[in-house]
């Protein structure tokens, strides 16, 4: 396939609601979205960002949060021991692929009831015929990253259990700071403290944190011009230490539609891979000490046939 060339945002066919759209940009067919720009050429020049050699991984521990987010449950281990003393072996059971560090496949979540990426249907998905997660896995999640540090470059401090909602201007303050341009295929990463703020709060903070309707969480603002700044950078994906990479919680009146709960546009609209709930810490302190924010990426979600999101298993190497 020839890639074609991105329009700008404003350039895109008009869909309902005052959207834009991205579908059939690369075919009618297509169920892997934006990743098709994570060519074998783009892949190539972001391994030559390897320059220490060192490795970080992008995954919470298995079980955090603990409790989990949005009613999901907790995984639970049983340890086997077939001959006693010698060989050892492991069940799990109760695993929520989405519970912590994970991706959102194309089939998560429609721009509109009944109504997904590039125009697959409800019973596509429950069928797993379309925007599942195996499209991406047969082909690795693989580019060059950058991350956008806005907890560091904030103007002024704020607490990373609330709803602190980045604008447009917020992410470029960052952009500049990090000293990168946007290259079509990019795997940006957005830092907010979230996930760090959450292991380390006490029982009670992060039951609240849990609840859909008490959880408060940092990220992108949900606006039109946030959505086609998002476009605009021709990004395969978006990452956040976050829940949803966008500020919780949205705005699900009817009124405010697609615009008041982004998912709708980045995944329904877009074909955007999204990553919640990654584990950045460790990977902005090293990028904070020697001022070198991109780096090479790589993820290799899980192959299940009919799957609407993966556990990340990513890391970063510099």
């Amino acid at each position: 396939m020839v890639e074609p060339q991105l329009p700008r945002y404003a350039d895109l066919p008009k869909a309902d609601g005052g959207a834009r759209s991205g579908w059939h940009l690369f075919g009618a067919d297509d169920q892997v979205g934006l990743m098709n720009l994570q060519t074998p050429e783009r892949i190539a020049a972001a391994a030559a960002l390897v320059h220490s050699g060192e490795v970080y991984p992008l995954g919470a521990t298995l079980g955090q949060p603990d409790p989990p987010l949005f009613g999901r449950g907790a995984p639970r281990r049983t340890q086997l021991e077939p001959r006693e003393s010698w060989y050892f072996d492991d069940v799990h059971d109760n695993l929520f692929p989405q519970a912590g560090s994970q991706w959102d496949a194309l089939g998560h979540i429609g721009f509109r009831e009944g109504e997904f990426y590039n125009g697959a249907t409800a019973d596509d998905i429950r069928g797993g015929r379309r925007n599942t997660i195996e499209h991406w896995a047969r082909r690795g999640i693989v580019g060059r990253g950058i991350l956008l540090d806005l907890q560091a470059t904030a103007p002024e401090a704020y607490d990373p259990a609330s709803s602190k909602a980045f604008s447009v201007d917020d992410l470029e303050r960052a952009r500049i700071a990090a000293g990168v341009e946007y290259q079509p295929g990019d795997i940006v990463m957005l830092r907010t403290g979230f996930l760090e703020h959450n292991v380390t709060s006490d029982v009670a903070s992060r039951k609240s944190q849990s609840v859909r309707t008490t959880l408060k969480a940092p990220g992108i603002e949900h606006t039109e011009e946030m959505a086609e700044y998002v476009w605009n950078t021709h990004a395969s994906a978006f990452v956040g230490d976050n829940p949803t990479v966008e500020v919780w919680p949205p705005d699900e009146r009817p009124e405010a539609w697609p615009f008041g709960y982004l998912h709708y546009m980045l995944i329904g609209q877009f074909g955007l891979g999204l990553g919640e709930l990654w584990w950045l810490k460790d990977l902005a302190d090293a990028c904070t000490a020697d001022g070198r924010h991109e780096f090479f990426v790589s993820s290799a979600p899980t192959d299940a046939p009919g799957a609407v999101g993966s556990m990340a298993n990513a890391i970063a190497i510099r």
